[in-house]
């Protein structure tokens, strides 16, 4: 942490440290608390702003953004290439003067969002749900084409490849794309609140949001019997090598039904760089390739047809 100040701390910046190369997607969750709570930290030590180093695995330059908790101070983040550069001239011994200007602004209206819900029936027992999901929203840097555009378009191409195929499973699939998820998962919580009588009738629950590299399977929270059957349906997808079925399957935008018990699961694929593009202007169409895409989705499509279609719902 760095402090430049005269009679008092005029700016805190936190330069958290993390070795993503051996952590490419762990160091996010040891690192995004500077994010989410510095500037209430610098507000209660009479700091005037807060600013941190990206949370990201690689910069090209490039800020990243994210949910912050409201605080009394102003807070941004600055390159990992800035943020470097000020670490120097503090090891050097340099006075740093900043000066912040931002046009950002918090205020307390609200806006009226919607989810988007689209299913195939089930033919036997429609009552009973297999859930797959992405969510709508992104930040206003880039185009948000990774974190959520890839999991919308393969929880979306999932349902419509399968009513193209006239495959039509025992149970209900049923298609959501969440509305405000990065601000803390409203219209997934909304939904819940509204739907959660039925958590007895969901099968699984599946959100893509980690991207949609290259495929490998899925990551799953389930009971071993749970798990011993989704490893057994992964194995149908050997001809793409996306067989693993490997513990950890969670989601914001799923929590709640999986906090009632309902197995998760998301994506497993090669993501290595996904804290390169996440929450930047990295975050473009070109992180896509479109092979990888139809393969996630091909991932996504087989669990979620094979788990509706099974003699019975995933045991708990």
């Amino acid at each position: 942490m760095c402090c430049a100040a005269s009679a008092r701390c005029v700016f805190l910046q936190f330069n958290q440290q993390c070795d993503w190369a051996s952590k490419p997607t762990a160091c996010y969750e040891e690192s995004v608390d500077y994010r989410v709570i510095g500037a209430q930290a610098v507000s209660k030590v009479g700091g005037l702003a807060c600013l941190i180093r990206s949370v990201a695995s690689f910069s090209i330059n490039s800020p990243h953004t994210g949910a912050s908790q409201p605080a009394a101070v102003p807070a941004a983040a600055l390159t990992v290439e800035d943020v470097a550069m000020l670490a120097r001239m503090q090891a050097r011994g340099q006075h740093i003067s900043l000066t912040l200007k931002m046009s950002a602004v918090l205020t307390t209206t609200t806006a009226v969002g919607h989810n988007v819900v689209a299913e195939i029936t089930g033919s036997e027992l429609p009552h009973e749900v297999v859930l797959e999901s992405g969510h709508l929203d992104s930040w206003d840097v880039g185009q948000g084409a990774m974190d959520d555009g890839g999991g919308m378009a393969i929880s979306w191409m999932a349902l419509a490849a399968l009513r193209s195929l006239g495959l039509r499973p025992r149970r209900t699939l049923r298609l959501v794309l969440w509305s405000c998820e990065e601000f803390g998962g409203v219209g997934a919580q909304q939904y819940f609140d509204a739907h959660q009588k039925e958590a007895s009738n969901m099968s699984i629950v599946m959100e893509s949001d980690m991207g949609v590299f290259a495929a490998q399977g899925l990551q799953l929270t389930a009971s071993p019997a749970a798990t011993a059957i989704v490893t057994q349906i992964g194995q149908l997808l050997r001809r793409i090598n996306a067989t693993a079925v490997t513990p950890g399957g969670d989601g914001t935008d799923i929590a709640p039904w999986m906090s009632a018990g309902v197995p998760g699961a998301s994506l497993l694929n090669h993501n290595e760089r996904y804290f390169w593009f996440h929450h930047s202007d990295g975050d473009t169409m070109s992180v896509l390739n479109s092979d990888d895409v139809d393969r996630c989705a091909a991932v996504w499509a087989v669990h979620a047809y094979t788990i509706a279609n099974l003699a019975a719902m995933l045991p708990r």
